[in-house]
Order: C-alpha cells, then sequence, then structure tokens
C-alpha cells in the first residue's frame, strides 16, 4: 500500500468503515469522481477508478523481466489487488504475501472484495499478518523468483520505512532472492513538484544495493500526481525488458497470461510499457544528481 494526499477535488459520499488498527487509522470511503477508496491515516492508499492502473504497473513489468515467476513474495499489498496481478500468470506456483495490519486486509476483503477477486481462495496463495522485515529476514522456505514491495511512504513513525533502507536491500531481499531474481519497490510521487520528496533517494538506494536500477513512473488521478517504482536485479533473464517494443511486450504477456487473461487487463501493455520507462528530463536529472542513501543511521522521511 502507498500513501499520498488527495490533490485532486473530490466529494466525500459515504464512509464505509472506519476505525483505528493496532498501527493505523483505517477508512474506506466513497468518493465523487473516485469511487470506492481506501484511506490510510488521511491518505489514499487506492481508489476503484484507478487502482488497477498502479497495481498493473507495479507486477507486470518486474515479472515480464524475470520471465518464468514461480515463487514470489509482496511485502505490504494489503488490499490484495497486487497479489490479484501475480496471480494472473500461469507459471506462478507460491505467493507468500505478508501484511503487519491484519484489520486492514480483512476490512479490504469484506469492502473491497474486487481487489482481490479470486485471491483468497487461491491454493498458491499464502497470507501472514506480520511485520515484513523480521518476517523475511527469518524466512526459512524457497528463494523468491521475484520480491514486491507494496507498502507504505517512508514515513518516521511508519512501521515500513526499514524497508527502504540500504541494509533491507543487501541483507535481506538480495539473500533470499533467486538466481536471477527481480526486485521491485514502490517509490513515492515523481512529479515535477514532488520528485525529489523520496523517489529519488530511493533510487539512489536501490541502485548502491543492486547491480541495475530502472526507475519507471505512471499517472495516478486519485494521487494526484505520476507515482514512481524502482525496478532492480544483478542479472536476470531479460535485462532489456523495460526496452522492450510493443509488440514484443504483448507477445510475451500473451505467452505468460493466456489471451483472455491479458485482455481483461486494464491499463497495461506494450504501448503503456513502453511509456512507464519514459521520465521527464527533469526527473532524469534529479535522480542523477541525488546522492543521498537511506540507511537506518541516516533515513530519508516524507515531510
Amino acid at each position: 500500500m502507498v500513501t499520498t494526499t488527495l490533490f485532486l477535488k473530490s466529494e466525500l459520499k459515504s464512509i464505509g468503515f472506519n476505525s483505528e488498527s493496532p498501527f493505523q487509522r483505517v477508512q474506506i470511503i466513497e468518493t465523487d469522481p473516485f469511487g470506492k477508496t481506501l484511506v490510510i491515516d488521511d491518505h489514499t492508499q487506492s481508489a476503484a477508478c484507478d487502482e488497477h492502473i498502479y497495481h498493473e504497473a507495479l507486477v507486470h513489468p518486474v515479472l515480464l523481466a524475470h520471465g518464468n515467476p514461480k515463487t514470489v513474495f509482496i511485502g505490504g499489498g494489503g488490499e490484495g489487488a497486487t497479489a490479484r496481478e501475480i496471480l494472473r500468470w500461469k507459471s506462478v506456483e507460491k505467493l507468500v504475501m505478508c501484511d503487519i495490519d491484519e484489520i486492514a486486509c480483512k476490512m479490504c476483503r469484506q469492502h473491497l472484495p474486487e481487489w482481490s477477486e479470486g485471491v483468497y481462495e487461491d491454493p498458491r496463495f499464502e497470507i501472514h499478518y506480520e511485520d515484513a522485515y523480521q518476517f523475511l529476514q527469518n524466512w526459512k522456505g524457497p528463494k523468491f523468483d521475484v520480491i514486491i514491495m507494496d507498502i507504505c511512504d517512508p514515513i518516521e513513525a511508519g512501521p515500513g520505512v526499514v524497508l527502504y533502507f540500504q541494509e533491507f536491500y543487501q541483507s535481506i531481499a538480495k539473500e533470499k532472492m533467486t538466481e536471477g531474481g527481480v526486485f521491485v519497490t514502490q517509490s513515492g510521487a515523481c512529479g515535477f513538484l514532488n520528485y525529489f520528496e523520496v523517489f529519488t533517494t530511493i533510487h539512489s538506494t536501490c541502485r548502491s544495493s543492486f547491480k541495475h536500477v530502472h526507475p519507471y513512473a505512471v499517472d495516478i488521478p486519485s494521487f494526484g500526481c505520476p507515482w514512481g517504482f524502482n525496478l532492480c536485479y544483478n542479472t536476470c533473464a531479460h535485462p532489456d525488458a523495460p526496452n522492450w517494443d510493443a509488440e514484443t511486450v504483448n507477445k510475451r504477456l500473451l505467452e505468460a497470461l493466456g489471451e483472455e487473461t491479458t485482455q481483461a487487463l486494464h491499463n497495461y501493455d506494450g504501448e503503456t510499457h513502453r511509456g512507464l520507462f519514459c521520465l521527464p528530463k527533469v526527473v532524469r536529472q534529479g535522480l542523477a544528481k541525488e546522492t543521498r542513501i537511506m540507511t537506518k543511521d541516516n533515513p530519508v522521511f516524507l515531510t
């Protein structure tokens, strides 16, 4: 799950759920024009009108880069939509999701069932309500072909900030990945006015931990700006995947998902893929200039 403020004008129509979990305030509301919306600590996490844009962009590029993912880990992902997209892949045999907030996950399943359609019934899926850092650190099962971090932004009081630290990338994530494994993390806002808040620093931290890092972004209307991601690996089956043309992406998707499932994707296809990795000049320059690296001793928080 991610964190941002609603910048676009919206009208609150109803509140379906409003409560405090041990970790955060959880609300599920109905808005116009965004529809049902998950709000955590007064920040939009996911909205019916465009959640598929975010989740398809988070999942499919990294799975394409691997090519044949069998074991996948999600850190966070409480809405279930990241899992929904992963389970579209025929090659996936085991999907492990770890989210610290059981209340938020169960409320999403109850009030936002479209987000997790078919996920909890799929025998390939297992969920754990624990701290993702500690869970992955203690994981003794098979290594993962792909690790996907669908977590809140690095907020000072947030439980997930350590999942952005260099120590996590180098000592835990990489150690739990198979040879040729691929990693992706949501990386915060990256519009012209806010790319420097955390996006460039997360990218710099990833660069210090992986040999190859590809930043990309997609516009999310309910977030009010483009949203960033970083795709990372040391070696992988398809290192050129971020540069594939539309025809190649569409062919690979068809092979991986089948025709019916490929057609069911709302936003992601070959042309969309090409656009994801074409960041504006000012953002690219900001990424090149960034020297901050997030560590336990030198954290960078979204203010």
